[in-house]
């Protein structure tokens, strides 16, 4: 509803602002700038946004080019649609490109940007992303919460083996959120969903930010409609922040309680400290240099949940949806996982490097379904790319979907081919496209993004979507309901979702299931 009245606002202020005699001011230096379509008054180019905007910025650089200059209301922006512009932009130019955008739902949900994910880069980021990578993302870690990562796939793959021996339907994307939801729960905080009612009220709230971080909000990029909630979009934030408060507060304080009992009594055994732990030590740390705010540690462990609960779950359930369609891929990937595991156990994350096949139908997902279609940058200076200048505070968005999509690297660029992936494939004999990789040095595939602010749990991520992907099609069949080819159309949501859920009936494929 709230997408309804901002596009109906939208063509309101349209037609007004047709009838509004309008002059047109060429200012010095303008021929500098990058070429793009005409800009209607007070919107700019919001309208050509629709309906997909990563779709219809795809279509514009048909005509304008690879790099190419819209205004998003009161926003001055460009979009990079070519691997050459994207290396310009992420990696030549980076140090003036690092800062992200802001928008109402970024900031509140960041609690004022004092998250990882749009914290303007500087020592506080940095600060932040060193925590990351030391002691949640790092191989170390890794390792040791692999027994966890196996617990949970285990444990989803006992639930669709239920809901296969009772013939019934299972909701393919809401059973891998909660997947990746208890992943990410056990490694923050130590605490998983035990009931489907916890774990629904979770997969709510993580699906209500999304949501919300979707929305066309008019106050993003009218300069008059700032300060105003015509969509009541603020008011929702309001409300999913306040619910994410309580439950945060509720789980500090039980961390808390638990430390005090520990301090109290140092020969009782406790479980090992977790994430939220090594955050409240630093938040009691007077002697660092950067104070973790309370507000802090709740904006960081809301990225950790965001970023590595939906986006995992989106990719698997893609993979599983381009397997359904292509059948003869599914077997293939199958007929390898049977050579190298067997049907006796359940594949494991050490299989993976032995399953090649398999990695490339994930780099295919990847291609074609990206989590982040669009990849949004500000420049804190500006810098003059090519022959075109731009400015600072100008806003960069690098269109990963359609560098996944260029005809003129990827042939056939539609089709869902993971062969492309393979070294000993003939087509890719010489061209190096077997060796891709996903972590952002290759600039004609960017899933993860690049640089500095490229994704820090790409290993995390690349070892549950692989794992769970293997263990979805070792241990099941899946039938549609309907027996209809998969709707692939792509949701409108922040990150690259389906806009129908992929709803199938499990069917055991190994007798006897492999023991869990």
């Amino acid at each position: 509803m709230a997408d309804i009245q901002g596009w109906a606002l939208l063509f309101f202020i349209l037609i007004i602002s047709t009838i509004i005699l309008r002059v047109i001011i060429r200012t010095r230096g303008s021929s500098s700038l990058p070429p793009g379509p005409f800009r209607l008054p007070i919107i700019g180019h919001l309208h050509l946004l629709a309906p997909i905007p990563h779709q219809a910025l795809h279509k514009l650089s048909f005509k304008y080019g690879p790099l190419f200059r819209i205004s998003l209301g009161s926003n001055s922006c460009v979009v990079i649609s070519s691997p050459e512009m994207a290396k310009e932009f992420l990696k030549t130019h980076e140090a003036s490109l690092s800062d992200r955008p802001k928008t109402v739902a970024s900031v509140h949900l960041s609690y004022g940007s004092q998250d990882f994910m749009f914290a303007p880069y500087g020592p506080y980021w940095k600060f932040v992303k060193k925590l990351f990578m030391s002691e949640l993302l790092g191989g170390q870690t890794l390792d040791l919460l692999q027994t966890v990562r196996r617990y949970e796939i285990q444990s989803m793959i006992n639930v669709m083996l239920k809901k296969s021996l009772a013939g019934e339907t299972v909701n393919v994307g809401g059973q891998l959120t909660t997947l990746t939801n208890n992943v990410i729960s056990s490694m923050v905080m130590r605490k998983r969903s035990e009931s489907e009612e916890e774990a629904g009220e979770v997969r709510t709230l993580i699906k209500e930010i999304f949501d919300i971080a979707g929305i066309f909000n008019l106050s993003d990029y009218i300069w008059f409609c700032k300060n105003l909630d015509l969509q009541g979009v603020k008011k929702r934030l309001v409300d999913v922040r306040g619910r994410y408060d309580r439950m945060m507060e509720r789980i500090i304080e039980e961390h808390r309680d638990m430390r005090m009992k520990k301090t109290e009594n140092s020969d009782a055994e406790y479980a090992p400290k977790d994430f939220l732990d090594l955050l409240l030590d630093m938040h009691e740390d007077d002697s660092l240099e950067i104070k973790l705010s309370i507000d802090k540690i709740k904006a960081i462990v809301l990225d950790m949940f965001t970023a590595g609960t939906d986006t995992s779950a989106n990719v698997i359930e893609w993979a599983i949806a381009e397997l359904i369609n292509h059948p003869v891929i599914m077997e293939k990937a199958r007929c390898e996982i049977d050579s190298v595991v067997g049907k006796s156990r359940l594949v494991e994350e050490s299989d993976i490097v032995d399953l090649p096949y398999l990695q490339a139908i994930v780099k295919e997902t990847l291609r074609l379904h990206p989590t982040g279609p669009l990849i949004p940058r500000q420049a804190s200076e500006g810098c003059t790319i090519g022959n075109y200048y731009i400015p600072a505070e100008t806003r960069i968005f690098v269109n990963v979907w359609a560098l996944g999509r260029d005809p003129d690297y990827w042939e056939n660029a539609l089709e869902f081919r993971p062969e492309r992936f393979i070294t000993t494939s003939s087509e890719n004999e010489g061209s190096g496209k077997g060796q891709l990789d996903v972590r952002g040095q290759h600039f004609h595939l960017l899933p993860f993004g690049s640089g500095r602010r490229g994704c820090p749990g790409t290993t995390l991520a690349l070892k549950i979507v692989q794992t769970t992907i293997a263990a979805m099609i070792q241990c099941f069949d899946w039938n549609v309901v309907g027996n209809t080819p998969v709707n692939m159309e792509e949701g409108t949501a922040i990150t690259l979702s389906r806009a129908h859920p992929l709803i199938c009936v499990p069917v055991a494929r190994l007798h006897p299931f492999p023991s869990l």
